[in-house]
């Protein structure tokens, strides 16, 4: 598709929503909101509410609504998608695009069922592909950390959920009773002398544990050479320096994952 003004990228996730802004098939700026609009009583913002947030952040970026000529949508909130299918609508005049299993995107997925890929992971899969070769690993660390996993012919072969650091360590804090929510940061040692580091400690080596021996279970039952691992998400900086495997952070992997596929099928 070529000689549109801009198109927005929008990732709907359970905590975070990022929008990327796109001219041409070149990311230009992008920017986060909360996924909800009032965390206390958890409601959904209205299609207004949302309207106005993303017109004064556009402005803030030097655009405007009437630069947006198209919307692709990446959801893993179901209940949000009318929000957003409301926002371009009304605020932007568009029909927006939604990524799923069935659009074309030039990559097997050989999922028992395919309907059970969220549509951030194949998203996430169809980037690493076409930015950084295969076969490859992609590592998503955020509410969920997931693992998804192309082979050498470029076939998505399935992948890995696990809890993200920051779900598991909430349910900590809520369980036991002495506990207190901790900063997530490395501390510089593993033993700690008081509560908080020691929980610092088990949350932060006790993920990048988990994560770095599931990337290396993954790599042997690849059995491929030259295998790629990207990290991306909201917590990707802070541990992929200390991970044996990660070999690079992409934080807006998802957003061109979705552009790549509007691309293709629009």
């Amino acid at each position: 598709m070529i000689g549109f003004e801009m198109i927005l990228a929008v990732d709907i996730g359970n905590t975070t929503t990022m929008f990327g802004m796109f001219s041409g098939n070149k990311l230009i700026d992008y920017f986060r909101i909360d996924s909800r609009g009032n965390k206390e009583y958890g409601s959904l913002m209205t299609v207004d509410e949302l309207g106005i947030m993303v017109t004064q952040l556009l402005k803030s970026h030097s655009k405007t609504e009437n630069d947006v000529e198209g919307m692709a949508l990446c959801s893993v909130v179901p209940d949000l998608n009318p929000v957003y299918i409301g926002l371009a609508d009304k605020y932007y005049g568009v029909k927006p695009w939604l990524l799923d299993c069935n659009a074309t995107l030039d990559m097997k997925i050989l999922y028992d069922d395919p309907r059970q890929v969220g549509a951030d992971r194949l998203a996430n899969a169809l980037a690493a592909k076409k930015l950084y070769g295969t076969p490859a690993v992609v590592v998503d660390l955020g509410t969920a950390t997931t693992f998804d996993v192309i082979n050498s012919e470029g076939d998505y072969i399935g992948g890995v959920i696990a809890p993200g650091v920051l779900t598991s360590s909430a349910e900590l804090f809520r369980r036991a009773a002495k506990l207190f929510p901790v900063k997530l940061e490395r501390p510089e040692k593993c033993i700690g002398r008081n509560t908080a580091d020691s929980m610092r400690s088990g949350i932060f080596y006790g993920s990048l544990g988990q994560m770095d021996y599931l990337i290396s279970r993954i790599i042997s039952e690849m059995n491929e050479k030259d295998i790629k691992v990207i990290a991306t998400g909201g917590h990707a900086e802070k541990f992929a320096p200390f991970s044996k495997y990660i070999q690079k952070v992409d934080p807006t992997l998802t957003l061109k994952g979705i552009m790549m596929a509007y691309e293709r099928n629009v």
